[in-house]
């Protein structure tokens, strides 16, 4: 995978786990006020003073949640920072502090890890981010990155999850459904390369939602545009799991139902074309597709008319009573179903390979 005959590859195991911490930490510049220390200490020196700290973190393992056969090194790092800092504006906060943890195996040479770090960097710079720590460590298993994501906000900006009220509005950012889409174009463009190495597929028709897919955003901009129109969120998650499991996680902890009407959800033209490729409602791949990091919130009806016409929001749904649950209404009032929660989950997928590896031993 990591053939160069005409450069030959660097071995991590040529300059060690000290001499990469020390080329990491050369590469990295800091710019957050509040990073007093960086990396090169035992530990990380910050100082909000009056903002309160958000914290936030995850992992991403080869095989489980990425593909190396058709996600390029500087995309996984860019992804693996956005698809963090997206869990601090979740929050209603400012991403401003990263630390970045690495288990590789010895199959990844050192410009391997470079291409990685120059998409976590160019994240970085974009969103105004420092890296400010972690650990490097070698692994059996082939690529594993954690990355812990600071944020800052006002102890009164910060919204949580279980504050929606009956009655408000049900908002979602941008447009859902084309990461899903991204990834059956390349697990499909994968699938015939393994056939046949020498086939180069054309994939410009669908430049958009691969970008969703291997490169998506936070929505940072969000967090300053509802400070700018003076709008507080009554509650807030971000799109990782699919629209359906994060308006029940809404529902659950705000002890509050939702209606959603299909006709409101907002998708590009290249998710509805992929649609009909693939046979795929996409109004269901907006549901339960999830990797769209958009931000889903609630806000007060007296908000309504500081949003009305923004292009960045849509106004999905409502907040109803528990007891009604949380519906999808199809357009034209044509049918009501409940809402099921069928987006990513780990352990779920972990305990059907097993399933499936077990049969196949069997």
């Amino acid at each position: 995978m990591f053939e160069n005959k005409q450069n030959p590859l660097t071995p991590l195991s040529e300059i060690g786990e000290f001499g990469l911490i020390h080329r990491i930490k050369n590469a990295v510049k800091l710019q957050q006020p509040g990073t007093e220390k960086g990396i090169g200490d035992d530990a990380a020196v910050l100082d909000f003073k009056t903002y309160k700290t958000v914290v936030a973190t995850d992992m991403l393992t080869e095989g489980v949640h990425f593909n190396l056969g058709y996600v390029p090194l500087k995309h996984l790092g860019y992804k693996a920072v956005t698809s963090n800092l997206s869990d601090i504006c979740a929050m209603n906060a400012i991403p401003t502090q990263i630390l970045v943890s690495i288990a590789v195996s010895d199959r990844f040479p050192l410009e391997a890890i470079d291409e990685l770090y120059q998409g976590i960097l160019i994240a970085c710079n974009k969103y105004n981010v420092d890296v400010v720590g972690g650990d490097t460590t070698s692994s059996n298993s082939g690529l594993i990155i954690s990355i812990t994501a600071l944020g800052q906000q006002k102890a009164d900006k910060i919204v949580y999850r279980n504050s929606a009220k009956y009655n408000d509005l049900l908002v979602v950012t941008g447009d859902l459904g084309a990461a899903y889409f991204g990834l059956q174009i390349l697990e499909r463009e994968n699938e015939v390369w393994k056939v046949n190495p020498q086939v180069q597929p054309d994939l410009t028709a669908y430049d958009y939602i691969l970008s969703r897919q291997l490169r998506p955003e936070a929505r940072v901009d969000i967090i300053k545009l509802l400070d700018k129109l003076e709008v507080q969120p009554t509650a807030m998650i971000d799109i990782s799991d699919g629209l359906a499991s994060e308006t029940m996680h809404l529902a659950e902890q705000s002890e509050v139902g939702f209606h959603i009407f299909e006709e409101k959800i907002p998708m590009d033209h290249q998710v509805i074309h992929a649609g009909e490729e693939f046979k795929i409602n996409p109004a269901m791949a907006a549901l339960n597709g999830g990797e769209d990091y958009e931000l889903l919130f609630t806000i007060s009806m007296k908000d309504y008319d500081k949003i009305k016409g923004n292009p960045n929001f849509s106004v999905i749904g409502h907040a109803v009573s528990q007891s009604e649950g949380c519906h999808l209404i199809g357009r034209d009032n044509s049918f009501k179903t409940e809402l099921n929660a069928q987006g990513w989950d780990a352990f779920k997928k972990y305990k059907s390979e097993m399933k499936k590896s077990q049969t196949t031993e069997e």
